[in-house]
């Protein structure tokens, strides 16, 4: 492979891992949430509590961490990222009080996973690849499915004896073990290493200077996209995807099973198999994307998906129709974000794009956290997750129709500054 094409295609892979990890650390909660209530008697809503502090954290992080990749690069945002996600959870094998909880996976690992997300893949995909940014972006969309079909056996099969310090040690050492590959594999840009962006033409323009460094850059972004209601479209439908995914299926699906005597480790595995056909599903959404509407690539996903949340109360729970609903939940799990990228991509520039990308996110972990919390008090308070199922499913449907709304593939001008 020639040095122009290699670099793409390694920081692209180290990417992937370092977004597979912070996604296996965002599912580390749903396997410790048994563990935690039985070893210390905290009680659902105040595990779940500090899920979805994490989850919106994660997402809240997201677009200050698209502005500090602008204006200190993206090596460095990463590296301080994983040193915070590494240190918080390996810190927390000794605590013993559940606000310790709160503040080490709840506050310190959420801003530090929050480094590694979305707009990191969105960052990754403007400055290294001119074509092929939907397949790219779905493979880092991916990411986030093969981290839960990683981690969530392995974690799960730690806590078979009820043990829960061994998933924080790995889920830290895990993301340790990705520093030396940040630093030594990622340049900032590709002109760093003699390289240029994977598909891009001879006569291609210079691309944007690196801005100067500005603590309201991302207040300042989110101001200018706010005027456009593509923003708000696109914050409302993605604030449904966080709701119907990580929030309620990744948070709580374990816990779901075993009010059905499923025990964790069949439970994770069920996850598993939702993350591997997603990692086919969202792959594909990428190359779709490339290629068809993402407004009604977007419709078909959120409506398929709501659907399927709806009619989970009413199976039986066997093994058949579990694996029925793995499937074809599974494969639209996160098959939103290629098209969602492609639309924020075309509607506010590819400078602009990551951060307002990251502020979409927000919307996503705000819904996440929303679900994370809301279905845990639901558990709590009705004895049963089966109507929480449901609203997340009709969420779905009327997000699908919303889809329909945004801009199809000759979307507006970037919106001025």
């Amino acid at each position: 492979m020639r040095p122009a094409l290699r670099w793409p295609v390694i920081v692209a892979a180290v990417t992937f891992v370092a977004l597979l990890a912070a996604a296996g650390l965002r599912s580390a909660p749903s396997v410790l949430m048994v563990p935690l209530e039985v070893h210390f008697g905290w009680d659902r809503a105040t595990i779940s509590g500090t899920a979805a502090l994490g989850i919106f954290l994660y997402g809240l992080v997201g677009p200050f961490a698209a502005a500090l990749m602008q204006s200190f690069g993206i090596r460095k945002t990463m590296i301080v990222g994983l040193s915070l996600m590494a240190a918080s959870t390996f810190a927390s094998q000794w605590m013993t009080q559940s606000w310790h909880y709160l503040l080490l996976w709840g506050v310190f690992s959420g801003v530090g996973s929050g480094a590694i997300t979305m707009v990191l893949g969105a960052a990754v995909v403007n400055r290294w690849f001119a074509t092929r940014q939907g397949l790219v972006m779905g493979l880092f969309s991916a990411s986030a499915a093969t981290g839960a079909l990683v981690f969530l056996p392995v974690l799960a099969w730690l806590t078979s004896s009820g043990a829960w310090k061994p998933v924080v040690i790995v889920v830290s050492l895990a993301s340790l073990a990705l520093i030396p590959l940040v630093m030594f594999l990622v340049p900032e840009r590709p002109q760093d290493v003699g390289a240029a962006r994977f598909g891009e033409m001879p006569d291609a323009a210079p691309p944007p200077p690196r801005r100067a460094p500005n603590p309201a850059l991302a207040i300042t972004v989110l101001v200018q996209a706010s005027r456009s209601p593509v923003f708000w479209l696109l914050f409302g439908t993605f604030f449904v995807c966080g709701l119907t995914t990580n929030g309620l299926v990744g948070t709580h699906l374990i816990a779901y099973c075993g009010d059905h005597g499923i025990a964790p480790v069949a439970a994770a595995g069920l996850l598993s198999t939702m993350g591997l056909f997603d990692l086919v599903g969202t792959t594909a959404s990428g190359w779709l994307t490339d290629r068809y509407d993402p407004r009604r690539l977007l419709f078909v996903y959120y409506a398929l998906r709501g659907l399927s949340l709806i009619a989970l109360p009413f199976i039986d729970f066997s093994a058949t129709s579990l694996a029925i609903f793995a499937i074809f939940y599974g494969l639209d799990w996160i098959a939103t974000v290629p098209p969602t990228v492609a639309i924020t991509n075309r509607t506010f520039g590819e400078r602009d794009a990551p951060i307002v990308f990251g502020w979409v996110m927000v919307g996503h972990q705000f819904g996440a956290a929303t679900a994370a919390l809301g279905a845990g008090i639901v558990r709590e308070e009705w004895g049963t997750y089966a109507p929480a199922f449901m609203i997340a499913g009709a969420f779905g449907v009327a997000a699908a129709l919303a889809a329909l709304m945004l801009p199809g593939r000759r979307a507006s001008a970037p919106v001025p500054a």
